[in-house]
């Protein structure tokens, strides 16, 4: 609605009287760019931090340039290359020998094999006798000997285990002895459980 002017009021003095006892309408200044700008700086700072994230995260300062560490063998020596290597596979432990050979077994044992014009192994193998119900026994055989033998090589000297004795005599000690009494192979046993009066048969458990 507008306020009438001057000339309005003189023709009209009824409502002059009345407008005179209003107060003064107060004079709106025109609005400023600083009132309509209060939310820009939150959009503002949410759009550079947007940015922010879809850029790609720079290295540290400092590093540029840096090769990566390369890996280092099991003997401590690295192989100096700045690209890293696979890891190396796992290693598959040995398996247990069937039997160890002392060194007096195994210096007998090689004048024994040495003084044969053929080439031969000797076997290892345990059969029924005696009072405590097994014996070993001791044979030359032709390499490579039975299908299913196990190999047991220390030092050079390579015998061969019966299959059937396996595990007889598995994890067995064999020495040489030789003394007033007697002169020959002995094992230590550690699967004999009972052995007869003379020493020569044994029984497992």
């Amino acid at each position: 609605m507008s306020i009438a002017g001057p000339s309005t009021l003189r023709a009209f003095p009824r409502i002059a009287s009345r407008l005179s006892h209003l107060p003064p309408r107060p004079v709106l200044a025109p609005p400023s760019a600083a009132q309509f700008s209060t939310s820009r700086p939150v959009l503002a700072e949410s759009t550079r931090r947007a940015h922010a994230l879809a850029q790609p995260i720079a290295e540290p300062s400092g590093f540029e340039g840096v090769p990566a560490p390369a890996f280092v063998e099991a003997d401590g020596v690295g192989k100096g290359k700045g690209k890293a290597e696979a890891a190396p596979k796992r290693s598959i432990k040995a398996k247990k020998s069937a039997i160890n050979m002392t060194p007096a077994a195994l210096s007998r044992l090689r004048a024994l094999l040495s003084s044969n014009s053929d080439p031969k192994l000797l076997r290892i193998g345990v059969k029924s006798r005696g009072c405590a119900g097994m014996a070993y026994h001791l044979e030359y055989v032709t390499p490579p000997g039975a299908r299913f033998d196990e190999v047991v090589e220390q030092d050079g000297i390579r015998v061969l285990i019966d299959s059937k004795a396996l595990f007889s005599i598995i994890g067995s000690t064999m020495d040489w002895r030789d003394n007033r009494l007697s002169a020959g192979f002995v094992f230590d046993n550690p699967n004999i459980v009972d052995t007869c009066g003379c020493g020569e048969s044994f029984n497992i458990r």
